[in-house]
């Protein structure tokens, strides 16, 4: 019996061990970089970024329609003024000329014998054998004849062009920035075929917000730097936008390259207005890397040094200086913001500030 009582015993203490909850695991304790937030000066140097454009930059395209049989010229390459670049299929152009010709011929010989009949009855008048009614109706028929030889050349000329229509040449000498159309596929009259930067005076194509495009004037200097490269060269902004672009809602601006500078076309350079009008405001600007997005918002964690925790705080970002974030409202200066690690916290969780590993004791 007493056996029995100690097993009963000991399967109670497994049952009610294996009942109770499992020991609750303590949050660990999060290392963090933070910064005391305060007001500084916004950079008041205007910097946009451009794209290298050709003054003059054509959408090329046949002056009739037809199929597209062969394209002689590929993107990027250089042409001459006078290059084949495509050609149609011109044999409906061809018969029609052919057709225009026989009808040069049939009108020519309509007037050859309406002149050998004016020559007889002019003859014939001059003896007074016929009156000079009947002369006139020759003379008259001679010159109906005439102006139908004057339609037919023209309009076999209007066949012939378009028998020369149906090949595509480069109007100026430059560079194939685009294609747009294939061998096989039917095209219309007008329709781009091709694009072509000519060559001549480069340009500098870049967008400014709303609020900066009032500031700046036709004739404006400003400063270009290529992608790689220090050297500044001297532009002049010589084309302002009169709308703003419906999707992005800047304005474009185009700027002439001064001198000698050269940039291949379609390349990035960097564009430098000066210094703005107006003295330099002070904002609160943290890091990229303290934001993130919880819902839709912009959020930030906020370190209470009373307790060590964090707290989620909304903030609301106007714009950017450089590689920070301009803050217009949710936070005050002085406050201690975490500025790495913000994707491995918690409300409310413990950190603890981090040190570098040359600072530790």
């Amino acid at each position: 019996m007493p056996f029995v009582f100690r097993f009963s015993l000991f399967v109670g203490m497994l049952a009610l061990l294996a009942c109770s909850p499992p020991p609750t695991s303590q949050e660990p304790v999060r290392s963090v970089k933070v910064m005391q937030v305060g007001e500084s000066a916004m950079s008041n140097q205007a910097e946009y970024a451009g794209e290298v454009k050709a003054r003059v930059e054509s959408r090329l395209g046949f002056r009739v329609a037809g199929k597209l049989v062969a394209r002689h010229v590929e993107l990027g390459q250089r042409v001459k003024a006078g290059q084949l670049l495509a050609e149609i299929d011109a044999q409906d152009y061809r018969l029609s000329a052919d057709a225009a010709r026989a009808q040069v011929n049939a009108a020519l010989t309509n007037r050859d014998l309406a002149a050998a009949d004016f020559k007889r009855y002019k003859e014939l008048r001059d003896k007074e054998f016929i009156s000079s009614a009947e002369l006139e109706r020759r003379e008259t028929a001679l010159k109906a004849a005439q102006a139908q030889v004057d339609q037919a050349q023209a309009q076999l000329s209007a066949q012939t062009n378009q028998v020369g229509y149906s090949k595509l040449l480069a109007d100026k000498s430059g560079v194939i920035t685009g294609i747009d159309a294939e061998a096989g596929q039917v095209v219309s009259a007008g329709m781009s075929v091709v694009r072509l930067a000519q060559d001549g005076p480069r340009d500098v194509l870049f967008a400014v917000p709303e609020d900066k495009v009032a500031s700046m004037q036709r004739g404006q200097s400003v400063q270009v730097k290529f992608w790689g490269s220090e050297q500044a060269h001297e532009a002049a902004v010589y084309e302002i936008a009169a709308s703003a672009d419906p999707v992005t809602r800047t304005f474009g601006v185009r700027v002439a390259l001064i001198g000698q500078a050269v940039a291949p076309l379609g390349s990035t350079v960097s564009v430098n207005l000066g210094k703005v009008q107006g003295a330099a405001l002070q904002k609160i600007k943290l890091p990229t890397s303290a934001l993130r997005q919880e819902g839709g918002k912009t959020m930030v964690w906020v370190l209470d040094m009373a307790t060590m925790t964090v707290r989620a705080q909304e903030i609301q970002v106007t714009t950017a200086d450089g590689n920070e974030a301009v803050v217009n409202s949710g936070l005050q200066a002085g406050q201690q913001v975490v500025v790495a690690g913000v994707h491995v916290l918690s409300p409310g969780q413990k950190v603890t500030l981090f040190q570098p590993s040359g600072n530790q004791p």
